[in-house]
């Protein structure tokens, strides 16, 4: 069996729901953090498979843009979760882990590309990818951009993990039906 980009796109969308799953779990999130953190590396490899869309999709101006979006966006994952490992590393150090939350909440060059704006970066690129089908299969397009608004909405204005789970949902089922869509070809007969 040939493992193809599809494939790779699938599974990234899987790891990548899987872990929002787990982060919206909220008090039994502990449990999936012994003996490692694996939310945060499902969602770490999750986003790095993700990468696999920008060849999947067609070529074009604007699957260049959402290609370095979704790039950046995946180099900002990466930071993330580094960032989100070396809390973990704290255990049971409250006190520790909160000096460091509010020393890195303070050096904006290390809380934004990393924490705020690179992270989101993933779903703008991959959103951005959704506009190519915007006519041609507009409710996979439009379950990606609104899945991909929700989630920047819940996690930023409501600040509430189920929301953003739910919005992945919607945003990676929106992903999938683009994966698998099915080309329309238009035929023109001439009559004559």
């Amino acid at each position: 069996m040939k493992l193809g980009l599809k494939f790779f796109c699938v599974i990234g969308l899987l790891f990548f729901v899987t872990s929002h799953i787990l982060f919206s779990m909220a008090s039994d999130f502990d449990f999936f953090l012994k003996p490692i953190d694996f939310a945060h590396w499902l969602n770490l490899i999750g986003a790095s498979f993700l990468i696999s869309f920008c060849f999947v999709f067609p070529k074009g101006k604007i699957n260049s843009i959402a290609s370095f979006l979704t790039i950046l966006g995946v180099i900002g994952h990466i930071g993330m979760c580094t960032i989100d490992f070396i809390f973990w590393s704290f255990g049971d150090d409250y006190d520790g882990r909160s000096n460091l939350f509010q020393h890195l909440s303070k050096t904006p060059a290390i809380w934004y590309p990393f924490m705020i704006i690179g992270p989101s970066l993933l779903f703008a690129g991959l959103a951005t990818h959704s506009w190519s089908f915007i006519k041609s299969h507009p409710i996979g397009s439009i379950m990606t951009l609104a899945g991909a608004t929700l989630a920047g909405v819940a996690n930023f204005i409501w600040d509430d993990r189920v929301y953003v789970t739910l919005s992945v949902v919607l945003f990676a089922i929106g992903l999938l039906l683009l994966l698998y869509r099915k080309e329309i070809k238009i035929t023109s007969y001439n009559k004559a």
